[in-house]
């Protein structure tokens, strides 16, 4: 087959369907999901059965396949498609993360679960956040180019909006607010910023996240001493006295909102990660140790798919330590080639950056990889022991329906932006990427490279 022919066939599939390469890795994430969310399941195989483990993965993904495919045949600058995706999707997350703050579902110590059908259906707004972001972002960086560069209005808009959902998020899991910033971050990049106008943005976030613990350090150590107060006056009444009323049961255990000392341990337990080969499992440990054990059994080449010797006492082995369960299976390779799929997948979408016209899709494309790929690594990096113990899914293949149907949902985003850029100068084609959008959502991509062959 002749180079032409190639680049043709690649063209014609991208028209149709969207980039090929990304629905490669996404099929290929479906299929380690399928087999390793199955494999990792030892727990809940004891109380759901042996096989609905393996239904509730294939519903979810067959969920979010249909959300894929709708989204891909859409177009991305259609008024529609943005009302959906920016103000309504925007409304609704934080309507969700407001609720799940005062009325939210606790889970491993954090309200972070939403619950819609008791014991059915559970969503977690923290999930919406990061695709929320990504369109919020792009919509006000695109409104706001200015001379192939992002107006001070359009950054001060960015840094409210990044600081309003790191708020509501942060009593959900630190890594989470991590994650935002890291997304913005990139999207800034891409938007065409200057490095002085990121640096004042990065700095702006990390001036109010030391405010924010300092504010957090002092009210849970303000809630501490009341409750010891209540103790010892509860310890010290006197016989018939009714006016003092028992400290509810598990008062001892932070609640939601009361997580810095949590975050403090456990990050003073990584930092001294170094000594866990010579330390008792406890329940506080449990979760690393376990996780590093089999990152150690499976060694190389790993022990065989089905063959996980710690999925039985890893906590969440099918959740936020499936990585770990990867490797003990398919070994470091196997993790490697996990690693380089999320990776691809950020590089495919700097292919798809260079040929867009407008920074608007460039910043939905790029946006949507990055939300991806750095959930990808900060899960991996927590189960290797970079980072501080924390709740994260790996992307598609961790069990858990909110979280396949948001990743699902950005991909079918790239997608969609694929195939219009694919469709640009094409006439029989309406979905093109220099098609009308709304107004002041034209601005040109600062950083767009027309190549050849760029869909190979």
């Amino acid at each position: 087959m002749t180079e032409n022919v190639k680049t043709n066939k690649y063209t014609e599939i991208s028209q149709k369907y969207g980039d090929p390469w990304i629905w490669g890795i996404y099929l290929m994430l479906v299929v380690i999901s399928i087999i390793e969310s199955y494999s990792a399941s030892s727990r809940e195989i004891s109380t759901k059965g042996l096989y609905m483990p393996l239904i509730m993965q294939l519903v979810y993904l067959a969920g979010g396949a249909v959300c894929i495919f709708v989204l891909m045949r859409s177009r991305y600058n259609s008024p529609s498609f943005l009302y959906l995706m920016v103000p309504v999707l925007a409304l609704f997350t934080v309507f969700c993360l407001i609720y799940v703050l005062k009325f939210g579902t606790d889970i491993n110590g954090a309200r972070r679960a939403m619950t819609i059908i008791p014991g059915l259906l559970t969503i977690q707004p923290a999930e919406f956040a990061k695709l929320s972001i990504v369109t919020m972002l792009s919509y006000i960086f695109a409104k706001s180019q200015k001379n192939h560069d992002i107006s001070n209005k359009g950054l001060f808009g960015a840094a409210v909006v990044v600081a309003v959902y790191g708020g509501l998020m942060i009593s959900s899991g630190l890594t989470n607010t991590l994650l935002l910033i890291a997304i913005s971050g990139s999207m800034l990049l891409i938007g065409g910023a200057r490095l002085k106008k990121i640096l004042y943005l990065m700095g702006f976030f990390a001036v109010m996240f030391a405010i924010f613990l300092v504010i957090k350090s002092m009210n849970d150590k303000t809630d501490e001493a009341f409750r010891d107060s209540q103790k010892e006056r509860i310890a010290n009444k006197a016989p018939g006295d009714e006016a003092l009323e028992t400290v509810p049961a598990g008062d001892n255990k932070p609640t939601a909102l009361q997580r810095s000392g949590t975050w403090k341990s456990r990050v003073h337990e990584w930092w001294y990660s170094d000594s866990l080969l010579y330390r008792p499992i406890t329940a506080k440990n449990q979760q690393e140790m376990f996780s590093r054990m089999a990152q150690a059994h499976g060694g190389i080449l790993g022990k065989g798919i089905g063959q996980s010797r710690e999925c039985s006492r890893l906590p969440l082995a099918f959740s936020d330590y499936i990585f770990s369960i990867i490797i003990e299976e398919t070994g470091l390779l196997g993790g490697f080639f996990v690693l380089l799929l999320y990776l691809s997948l950020l590089g495919r979408a700097a292919m798809i950056v260079r040929r867009s016209k407008r920074v608007l899709p460039s910043l939905l494309v790029i946006g949507m990889a990055s939300f991806i790929t750095f959930q990808a690594l900060f899960h991996m990096a927590i189960n290797v022991g970079v980072f501080p113990v924390s709740g994260q899914p790996l992307p598609l293949v961790s069990k858990g329906g909110t979280s396949i149907l948001v990743v699902s949902i950005a991909i079918g985003v790239m997608l969609s932006v694929s195939r219009t850029i694919a469709n640009d100068g094409n006439k029989n084609n309406k979905a093109k990427d220099d098609a009308p959008v709304i107004e002041g959502l034209d601005a040109e991509n600062p950083t767009e490279i027309p190549v050849r062959n760029v869909w190979r």
